[in-house]
């Protein structure tokens, strides 16, 4: 019985699930690496950094080229699903370098969409900050202030422009 050792690709996948800095740093300088490129589900490198909370192993990706606005096969981007996540350190990082801070997914979300249904509200604020769009509509016809007002978020309501709630 044979085995076949594992492609470059999916040792730098594994090693950016598990933020090994060292084994990016070694792999994606093989010239048959494509930082960029994408696993079954759509996720790159950089996605699956960011997704496991990894924020010096998303660093050097991005330094060495990712693409910040890469999504997976459902639309998601690395901002998207750091918002979802509530990595703030991560989403600074995004931001920083340039993420689409109004890109959307397959049903119309956005990273700030995605902070506001899921109650992190530091990172409704890094995105209001930074100038992401309150306006932006989901499929159902839904913005981030409606999501906060279904989700009972109270903190993110007055964030994105909500009136007093009373008693």
């Amino acid at each position: 019985m044979s085995f076949t050792s594992a492609q470059p690709i999916d040792l730098l996948y594994d090693a950016a699930r598990r933020g090994d800095v060292a084994e990016i740093q070694q792999l994606i300088q093989d010239p048959q690496v494509d930082i960029n490129a994408q696993n079954g589900k759509g996720h790159s490198a950089l996605i699956l950094a960011t997704y496991d909370d990894h924020l010096e192993a998303a660093r050097v990706l991005i330094d060495a080229g990712a693409d910040l606005n890469l999504q997976d096969a459902s639309g998601n981007s690395a901002l998207m699903g750091v918002c979802f996540k509530g990595y703030a350190d991560i989403a600074r990082l995004l931001i920083e370098r340039g993420a689409d801070l109004n890109l959307t997914n397959g049903n119309g979300g956005t990273a700030l969409m995605f902070a506001t249904l899921f109650g992190r509200n530091e990172l409704v604020r890094i995105m209001l900050e930074a100038g992401a769009d309150t306006t932006a509509k989901d499929v159902r016809g839904l913005t981030a202030l409606h999501l906060a007002g279904q989700q009972g978020n109270e903190e993110a309501w007055k964030l994105l422009g909500g009136a007093e709630i009373e008693d």
